[in-house]
């Protein structure tokens, strides 16, 4: 081989993967667990690490073979969509000892360094389209967030983590105007690149309830095998515990003895349910409506299905009888079914019924839906429902599965909680929000007797949806679950 083809061969060689755009029109993911290291072979499609978006964690499959040279970020890092993260050796064999550089790079025969293959960049965030349901970044919104701050001075902490060692790699300074004020110190750009430090090993479960209880991994002592830091360690260097903050935030920065405030960096979930719901509150007048009614034969009709063999195996819920009965009342009022193209200046009136399941999980609360819900029978919607709500609670849901919603239901009753006034997805005409089911004092046929009520509310986009149609659409929903043959009767 030439001296001129040695580059060119070595380039070839060492390949980079990049932050993939997962396809919901975001700028950044966060890497929550690595399923390789540095050594490991890898194979065409082979799931490298997992990433959270700001919906869903997603796996991502690297797209060539070879053996890992580097991996570029720790778990834990919020990295930009186009950023590379792992380096593979393409090389057959992979490199052996005498190929890597001091670093941890990889390095010429010659002891020359060599050039890494780039994968193609990935598209400006500007050009993607957000295809999550009422969680895609706004136009005005596609900048990427300032990077983070230069790395401090030998022996500060570094991600949490001291001791990490420091290397400098000058750049040029741009010009400050003398009228500016001085940025401090935590906002200016980066001058310093550091060598990852030694990282405590722990699962990502744990490394999150070390942050929630602002502990610093790297001062536990671990009990577990070969040096693996525990549920029980974290606890033990949190006694006295720490206050908890709320079960919405996602990371917490560590809290100071004594501190009267918290704050918790705005991000993930719970950023873009933020950004979606002022969107929708602020460009959708909202209408909310409200029934309160017997629900005494539907509770009766849930006992009975849970025995019935064509349920066998599947989760029959109150839910799913009244996903059902919403089900129908679209089908005789086809009109609520729609969307508003303020860009075309017209209403989209949909002959499908793609039904979001607003679901509570660890990650917040996310909205996946139901394909195609109007076609199903009852037992493929039970089917269809435990499916949804066992993904998403296992944080599996694919960004596919929040793509498209149409109409959405919302069951605040599991929480004890009689009704309320849910805010619309953006993009969706309706949401139906299922209050608490209660014994109660109720008027039937003529006496007072202790009932199952219950509340429903509804809320949707009056330019859609006026006051009689939203009223009918309530009023048929609860009229199905207050006699439920009228599941056979008007389907």
């Amino acid at each position: 081989m030439t001296a001129q083809a040695r580059p060119h061969a070595q380039a070839q060689r060492f390949r980079e993967f990049r932050m993939p755009d997962v396809g919901e029109g975001l700028t950044e993911a966060e890497i929550l667990k690595w399923y390789v290291a540095v050594g490991d072979a890898v194979t065409d499609g082979q799931v490298v690490c997992e990433v959270e978006t700001a919906k869903a964690a997603v796996e991502l499959p690297i797209p060539f073979d070879g053996v890992v040279s580097e991996i570029r970020f720790d778990e834990g890092t919020t990295v930009d969509v186009g950023t590379p993260i792992i380096v593979v050796d393409a090389g057959a064999g992979g490199a052996g000892p005498a190929d890597e550089a001091p670093g941890g790079g990889a390095a010429a025969a010659d002891g020359g360094p060599v050039t890494v293959e780039p994968e193609p960049p990935a598209e400006p965030a500007a050009k993607r389209e957000a295809v999550l349901v009422g969680y895609g970044v706004s136009q005005a919104s596609t900048t990427r967030r300032p990077r983070k701050a230069a790395v401090p001075p030998q022996g500060a902490e570094l991600n949490g983590h001291g001791g990490g060692a420091v290397s400098a790699a000058p750049v040029a300074q741009a010009p400050v105007a003398p009228a500016a004020p001085a940025a401090p110190a935590s906002a200016a750009p980066a001058s310093a690149v550091a060598a990852p430090a030694d990282r405590p090993l722990a699962k990502p479960p744990v490394r999150k309830l070390a942050k929630d209880l602002g502990i610093d991994l790297a001062t536990v002592v671990p009990t577990g095998p070969n040096g693996v830091v525990t549920r029980d360690d974290i606890r033990a260097a949190a006694a006295p515990p720490a206050p908890l903050p709320s079960a919405a935030a996602e990371a917490a920065a560590a809290v100071a003895p004594g501190a009267r405030e918290t704050r918790v960096p705005i991000k993930g979930v719970r950023k873009a349910t933020a950004q979606a719901m002022v969107a929708s509150a602020f460009t959708a007048p909202h209408v909310s409506e409200f029934v309160t009614f017997d629900i005494t034969r539907t509770m009766r009709l849930v006992q009975e299905l849970k025995e019935d063999r064509a349920f066998a195996g599947l989760r029959v819920s109150p839910l799913l009888l009244v996903a059902k009965a919403l089900l129908v009342a679209i089908k005789r009022h086809p009109e609520v079914n729609a969307a508003w193209d303020e860009a075309s200046q017209e209403i989209v009136h949909k002959s499908y019924v793609n039904l979001g399941i607003a679901a509570a999980t660890p990650r917040g609360l996310i909205v996946p839906n139901i394909k195609d819900a109007q076609d199903k029978t009852l037992p493929e919607l039970a089917a269809s429902l435990s499916e949804l709500i066992s993904t998403a609670r296992d944080g599996k849901t694919s960004p596919a599965a929040m793509q498209g919603g149409t109409v959405t239901i919302t069951n605040v009753g599991v929480f004890g909680v009689d009704t309320g006034t849910p805010i619309l997805n953006p993009g969706e005409s309706a949401i139906l929000a299922f209050g608490a089911v209660k014994l109660q004092p109720w008027v039937h046929k003529g006496k007072v007797k202790p009932r199952q009520v219950t509340t429903l509310a509804l809320s949707f986009d009056h330019r859609l949806v006026d006051g009689e149609l939203g009223s009918r659409v309530l009023a048929d929903v609860a009229a199905i679950l207050e006699q439920p043959k009228r599941l056979i009767t008007w389907a």
